[in-house]
């Protein structure tokens, strides 16, 4: 009794010690194979070669390369967050307006910081065979803050709607594509892009 309870203990500790290295596996020729070409021209079948495992095993782990890519970035967004909610307590006088701009500011210098990888989590519709109702877990926390702060802007029902769909829009021009066009075309630098999204959102 007491040996099959400890080799099943056994198995168990096994199996998540394998997991733990095909994970480990995955995520550093996942790297190695971005640092090399970009995160938008690698594969799941090209890190699973590079990782020398069956894609089978890393499908069982990561159904796309978005929630491989959150999974390498899961700390910095942990971190990101965190950083909202301190800078949040620390302004909680400030106006809503003055808020939401540190917020962006936040969100605007993480994404310089993690650019490839970010764009990566970002990755829906038909590429993924995921649909717009499932948005990554970066855009509906942040989604959340935006709505919260719009509505302290203007509160009442018919305000709160718009609100969610004015955090939509805000959102959508700091998601991957829209930012490198405002930079890399229209010349912006983060911080007149910062200015111009408070211009055009909230003015005032």
């Amino acid at each position: 009794m007491d040996t099959a309870k400890d080799t099943g203990g056994t198995q168990t500790r096994t199996e998540r010690r394998d997991a733990a290295e095909n994970r480990k596996r995955i995520l550093d020729a996942a790297l190695r194979l971005f640092d090399r070409h970009g995160v938008a021209e690698v594969s799941m079948n090209q890190i699973a070669t590079e990782a020398g495992i069956g894609s089978g095993t890393l499908y069982r782990r990561y159904r796309n390369k978005s929630e491989l890519c959150l999974d390498l970035i899961r700390d910095n967004v942990d971190v990101l967050f965190k950083d909202i909610e301190t800078y949040l307590r620390a302004h909680q006088e400030d106006p809503p307006a003055q808020r939401m701009k540190g917020v962006i500011a936040l969100f605007i210098r993480f994404r310089e910081k993690k650019l490839q990888l970010l764009a990566g989590v970002e990755q829906t519709g038909s590429a993924l065979g995921r649909s717009y109702k499932s948005q990554s877990p970066v855009y509906n926390q942040l989604h959340e803050i935006v709505v919260q702060l719009f509505n302290e802007m203007k509160a009442g029902e018919a305000a709160e709607r718009n609100n969610v769909f004015k955090a939509d829009l805000l959102l959508m021009a700091l998601k991957n594509d829209s930012y490198l066009f405002q930079r890399e075309v229209r010349g912006y630098s983060p911080e007149s892009f910062l200015e111009q999204l408070c211009l055009t959102f909230f003015p005032g």
